[in-house]
């Protein structure tokens, strides 16, 4: 029991001390051998340093946060735009995710020996990079990180507590590209009071674009899927490099390396499992075989050119191996090049521990935020202060400058906490950011080896410098619904040079700090601007180190832009898991482009339309079926040289083109209409749209989407008029009338122009309804006969979008052509195929059509066998009779002789009289 396997050093602590057959679980405290007895710089965390990428020459992009509830992981992004910090863009976010069973590592190196990890994050050589000397330190980790020289951002993982009160539960980050600046992820305890915008949808899929399957979107050419196999379960893509063009997915036991232009293409695969002694230990420490006792990898980032650094949870006794990769991709190298080390500090115990929290022990009872792999001593946060970190779950990290000073740069770290209200009686949970400098090496007498420059701030659910969004769920089990807000970097740094929270009075109230600030002001980073003398953290003087222990919180919360959220979806039969975010720049100006997966398997194409300068409305553009089976989709990486889109879930990875413009058509007023920032209409057909392009017949309004000012002289009265249909219906049974308008803001009226007569709108009752995909009739009546249009109207612009004849047959002409149309019957090919098969071609309307007409059809088969039946009885009834009236009784003997003549007439008679009904079968 004194034996303390995550806090003692490699070199001087034995596992050999602790004998598992005199030692119980139920008996061995792990708490006995505090962190002070093991000096993290004897511990084996700073093998590794990685250079080749200094912080002048670093780009920050595809920054992903993350988080998820028990169930449900949730995914945002944040968009890193093209604003520059002294030479230095922000571009192309994109989030990872991590369900609760899952966690998440990305790449994130920034200097020569300096990496950040949170669950991970990585950065790489940049054109645009800091100009400066490069900053020199060791891997960050909030929880667990892993890092290595790479140029994209940091992914985070899900989160396993919801905010209560009917709050949503902060979600997934993500980061795109973006010339306002960066986007990233943010949450926010507290119910929205508003919803989203007019032009937005509160509930329910887009119908606009191929909504179809995975076979709609193969057959497209824009889509590619590949399946996993049964050993390979519980993937998740850790991190994708467009320098070789390889996307890297960490799954249990097994590591692919896919080709980001073809995933289904040249896939290479390691197989790494956890060792069956450690499997043993594991099972029999009573935790999941299945789910828990397994190498689940969860850290994948680059070494240097040739090799990837990758950690398992190795059934709970965490390991990292280098892959060796190829310096070119063209080599097709991927195997394990050296044995396998310890992964503590770097991967988490539990694979369902959110990846950006790894726990320290495998008890997992201190989370923190940890920095090791570097030559200088190991950095933590205080241990066992709730003031500090009370409960958290990591949600994702990402650097950010704070001027031209490259000193100044922070690490930022979004996470979510149980905090005692102010009454002290009940815990709360409250989304948080928290921040500490890099260069940050701890205190010289107070805080040794911890942060002396951490902070954080609560955030809450004019748009300036950086942004991030966040996508949140409900923990209700009543109220559903999902959100995303979207915050400023701007008044994230106002509320850190804000005041700090202090607590006084009897109840401990949470109050803001009146007392004198010391000098330099806590959370300034040693060697900036402000603080030019100041070199190292040590140099801090007592009062400062003193206030940050005791201070960390800062008094005002972060609130999003304009006070509530973006999008909204509630009373709907899904919730967004993940967000992947893309700017793109069209004829009108920038747009943020919002990929949206759902927990039914599809992914949402959402556009954000500015209003009144600020970004308050979206648009659904199109909802795609990426995964047959509706699993939930678990991460989105959008890769902006391919321009693809790549999604996760259990059952596999796909691979979906960002634009998929020939959807739209090849007319001027449905590209127009699509309002798709990707597509304009070239004056041949809906194609990519560039803005390079300076070609006068580009055709696209993605604000307005007003065919009408866009494709005047475009033949634009050919909308008035649809290709005529004709369609019949039986008498007393129900059809249906078929109209699929491709927006799903279009309205709908239904006219109807009978012989002799003017148009007239459908009167709707509960014999005519007016469904999402047309019009059903019920009972259908000789006067229902006519031409009907169906009329679609969009932006003042109308269109027909159907022109449908109805006729109504009687059910004797319907028996009459179904006799004459028997024996040359169109049909006879499929006297020998199974109705269902028959069926499989049928949308789901025209299905209930044909079974209702098959029963009505049924019925009417039934009642005709009948009539002739007693008909026929009744033919030999009066035959009978007609004889006994004709033959006298003096003749009957004459006409004995003659009654064998007589009876095959008779019967000839009789078979002329008879209908010969054949049966069609069970219809």
């Amino acid at each position: 029991s004194e034996c303390s396997y995550s806090e003692c050093s490699y070199s001087e602590c034995s596992y050999s001390e602790c004998s598992y057959s005199e030692c119980s679980y139920s008996e061995c405290s792990y708490s006995e051998c505090s962190y002070s007895e093991c000096s993290y710089s004897e511990c084996s965390y700073s093998e590794c340093s990685y250079s080749e990428c200094s912080y002048s020459e670093c780009s920050y992009s595809e920054c992903s946060y993350s988080e998820c509830s028990y169930s449900e992981c949730s995914y945002s992004e944040c968009s890193y735009s093209e604003c520059s910090y002294s030479e230095c863009s922000y571009s192309e976010c994109s989030y990872s995710e991590c369900s609760y069973s899952e966690c998440s590592y990305s790449e994130c190196s920034y200097s020569e020996d300096i990496s950040f990890e949170a669950g991970a994050f990585e950065a790489g050589p940049s054109r645009r990079g800091l100009r400066g000397g490069g900053l020199r330190g060791g891997a960050f980790e909030a929880g667990a990180f892993e890092a290595g020289p790479s140029r994209r951002g940091l992914r985070g993982g899900p989160s396993r507590r919801g905010l209560r009160g009917g709050a949503f539960e902060a979600g997934a980050f993500e980061a795109g590209p973006s010339r306002r600046g960066l986007r990233g992820g943010a949450f926010e305890a507290g119910a929205f009071g508003r919803g989203p915008s007019r032009r937005g949808l509160r509930g329910g899929p887009s119908r606009r674009g191929l909504r179809g399957g995975a076979f709609h979107l193969q057959a497209s050419g824009s889509f590619e899927h590949y399946p996993l196999s049964d050993g390979a379960a519980d993937c998740r893509i850790l991190h994708v490099d467009e320098d070789q063009d390889r996307m890297y997915v960490g799954c249990k036991d097994n590591v692919l390396s896919m080709d980001i232009s073809n995933i289904t293409e040249g896939t290479l695969k390691v197989f790494w499992p956890a060792s069956p002694s450690k499997i043993e230990e594991c099972q029999m420490a009573g935790k999941d075989p299945t789910h828990g006792c397994g190498n689940f990898i969860r850290v994948v980032q680059p070494y240097n050119r040739t090799h990837l650094l990758m950690c398992g949870s190795g059934a709970y006794s965490p390991v990292c191996v280098y892959v060796n990769r190829g310096r070119r991709p063209e080599e097709q190298v991927f195997h394990i090049d050296s044995r396998a080390e310890s992964g503590k500090g770097r991967c988490s115990f539990n694979p369902r521990v959110n990846t950006v929290s790894v726990m320290l022990n495998f008890m997992g009872t201190d989370a923190a935020i940890f920095r090791s792999l570097t030559k200088r001593n190991a950095v933590r946060s205080d241990q066992h202060n709730s003031k500090w970190l009370s409960e958290p779950i990591f949600i994702d990290a990402q650097l950010i400058p704070d001027g031209s000073d490259p000193n100044d740069a922070k690490l930022y770290f979004f996470l979510r906490e149980r905090l005692m209200d102010n009454n002290g009686n009940t815990k709360n949970i409250h989304t948080m950011v928290a921040r500490v400098c890099p260069n940050d090496i701890g205190g010289q007498r107070s805080l040794v080896n911890k942060w002396t420059t951490f902070q954080k701030a609560r955030m809450t659910d004019h748009p300036k410098s950086l942004l991030v969004f966040g996508v949140f769920t409900s923990t209700s089990s009543v109220f559903k619904g999902s959100a995303v807000c979207v915050y400023s970097m701007a008044d994230i740094l106002t509320v850190f040079n804000g005041p700090f929270a202090h607590r006084e009075g009897p109840n401990f109230q949470w109050v803001a700090f009146q007392g004198r600030i010391p000098y330099p002001r806590p959370g300034t980073c040693p060697g900036g601007a402000f603080t030019p003398d100041i070199k190292t953290t040590k140099e801090f003087p007592d009062d400062v180190v003193t206030f940050v222990r005791n201070h960390p919180v800062m008094f005002n919360p972060v609130y999003p832009v304009g006070r509530r959220p973006l999008v909204v979806r509630t009373s709907a039969d899904y919730k967004y898991t993940s967000v992947a975010v893309d700017q793109v720049a069209a004829a009108d100006g920038n747009y943020q482009v919002l990929f949206l997966g759902t927990d039914r398997g599809t992914v949402q194409k959402v556009i954000v339309l500015p209003s009144n300068g600020s970004l308050d409305e979206d648009l659904v553009l199109e909802e795609l079926e990426v995964f047959k089976n509706q699993v939930p989709v678990t991460n989105l990486r959008i890769s902006s040289k391919k321009q693809q889109l790549y999604v996760s879930s259990d059952r596999g990875v796909s691979q979906v083109s960002l634009h998929r413009c020939q959807a739209y058509g090849s007319a001027c007023a449905d590209c127009c209409l699509a309002r798709d920032p990707y597509c304009a209409w070239d004056g041949l057909s809906c194609s990519r749209f560039y803005p390079t392009g300076k070609r006068r017949s580009r055709r696209q309004d993605v604000m307005h989407g007003n065919p009408l000012t866009q494709c005047r002289g475009f033949n634009l009265k050919a909308y008035r008029n649809a290709v005529e249909m004709t369609q019949y219906g039986v008498r007393n049974s129900t059809t249906f009338l078929e109209c699929f308008p491709k927006a799903p803001q279009s309205s709908i009226r239904w006219l109807i122009h009978r012989d002799n007569d003017r148009r007239k709108e459908v009167k709707l009752s509960e014999r005519m309804i007016s469904t999402e995909h047309g019009l059903l009739i019920r009972s259908v009546q000789p006067s229902d006969q006519g031409l009907y249009y169906c009329l679609a109207t969009e932006n003042a612009f109308k269109r027909t979008v159907a022109k449908i004849r109805l006729r109504v047959l009687s059910q004797a002409m319907v028996a009459l052509l179904a006799d004459k149309q028997r024996p040359s019957s169109p049909w006879a090919w499929a006297a020998g195929l199974h109705p269902k098969a028959l069926l499989a071609g049928f949308s789901p309307a025209e299905d209930l059509a044909v079974q209702q007409y098959c029963k009505e059809r049924r019925q009417l088969q039934h009642r005709s066998q009948q009539q002739q039946q007693q008909q026929q009885q009744k033919q030999q009834q009066q035959q009978q009779l007609q004889l006994q009236r004709l033959l006298l009784p003096d003749d009957v003997s004459a006409l004995r002789g003659d009654m064998a003549k007589l009876k095959p007439l008779l019967d000839r008679r009789k078979s002329r009289n008879r209908r010969n009904h054949i049966p069609w079968g069970s219809g």
